[in-house]
């Protein structure tokens, strides 16, 4: 990919759409060319980005995440925003393959001029959320869009990825209760700003009113996410449009709380300083596995590990002071 980083923000900041697209792109690639110049796309648009309010916003599969994205994104644009939705599809455990249709699911916010949507690979990444979506919310907000909704996967994976990269958690819930409540996962449900019941219309109503009212209860028992925010649960039907300026409420009144108290700048410090740390573990995993003077010995300890031969704790320090001599050797 032949790239000009300073053309690239430029554009970027220009609100050109397909400078946007680049962008994103150049982030994603693997390629070692496309690394340095990414990085100078960064440095020059961070200075330009935080400007949004990060929303993550996930739920069981078959809950109407993206049904839900559309109808708030358009409520949002109505309210004279910009909206950039960040969805992270499943990839194939053996090809890596994505099925990528959120464009698709999401076609009257997709044609919006004031809307931006950028479906992308999990990839296997732990958390349902690619390795590249903080870096492409850098991108988004620097090119203007001031609500940046991020869509997970769906529970099962470690929900805290998203939770740890976004302001607004929003955790998305089926009507029902009893059983259903006891199967959410407890920490899910801590990690939420806010939880919605969707799909509160028709036969469904009465159920929806009803789980939202033992969600309620259920969350009189845990810890709060933010010691100065009541998490709220709210009923609603994307479907019909029904219920979504109320959660856009509780969003701005989250916002301008956090805001107020010094919570959300304080949370974006440490959210930025786990970033860098997550780089670094990403970045060291990537030198261990393509330095090829490590490739046989650490095959051997794998299996050793694999075989009960050695506890992984001690494979890993060998594995890391073989790695440290050997860079320390080609100095």
């Amino acid at each position: 990919m032949s790239a000009d980083p300073e053309q690239l923000a430029r554009g970027i900041l220009a609100g050109d759409r397909r400078a946007l697209a680049r962008g994103i792109t150049l982030l994603e690639s693997s390629r070692d060319a496309d690394r340095e110049p990414g990085d100078q796309l960064l440095e020059r648009l961070v200075p330009h980005s935080g400007r949004s309010i990060r929303v993550g916003i996930s739920g069981v599969p078959g809950v109407g995440k993206s049904t839900f994205i559309e109808s708030f994104g358009i409520h949002a644009i109505n309210q004279g925003h910009r909206v950039a939705v960040l969805a992270v599809d499943p990839s194939s455990a053996l090809s890596g393959g994505s099925i990528l249709g959120d464009k698709t699911r999401m076609s009257t916010l997709s044609a919006s001029l004031d809307a931006f949507i950028r479906p992308s690979p999990a990839g296997g990444t732990l958390g349902g959320v690619a390795r590249n979506t903080r870096e492409t919310m850098i991108l988004v907000e620097a090119a203007g869009f001031d609500v940046v909704l991020v869509e997970t996967v769906g529970v099962g994976q470690s929900e805290t990825a998203v939770a740890e990269m976004t302001d607004f958690f929003m955790l998305m819930l089926l009507p029902g209760g009893g059983d259903e409540l006891q199967g959410i996962k407890r920490g899910i449900i801590e990690l939420a700003d806010l939880v919605v019941v969707n799909k509160a219309d028709g036969d469904l109503t009465a159920a929806a009113g009803r789980a939202a009212a033992e969600y309620r209860n259920a969350l009189g028992f845990l810890h709060p996410r933010h010691r100065d925010w009541q998490v709220q649960v709210l009923t609603c039907s994307a479907t019909q449009q029904q219920g979504i300026n109320g959660i856009w409420s509780a969003m701005t009144e989250f916002r301008d709380q956090m805001t107020a108290s010094g919570t959300l700048e304080r949370a974006r410090s440490v959210h930025a300083q786990r970033w860098l740390w997550d780089e670094i573990s990403e970045n060291l995993m990537e030198l261990l596995r393509e330095d090829p003077h490590m490739n046989s010995r650490v095959q051997e300890l794998e299996q050793a590990v694999a075989q009960g031969k050695s506890p992984p704790r001690v494979a890993a320090r060998e594995v890391l002071n073989l790695f440290t001599n050997a860079r320390e050797g080609k100095e």
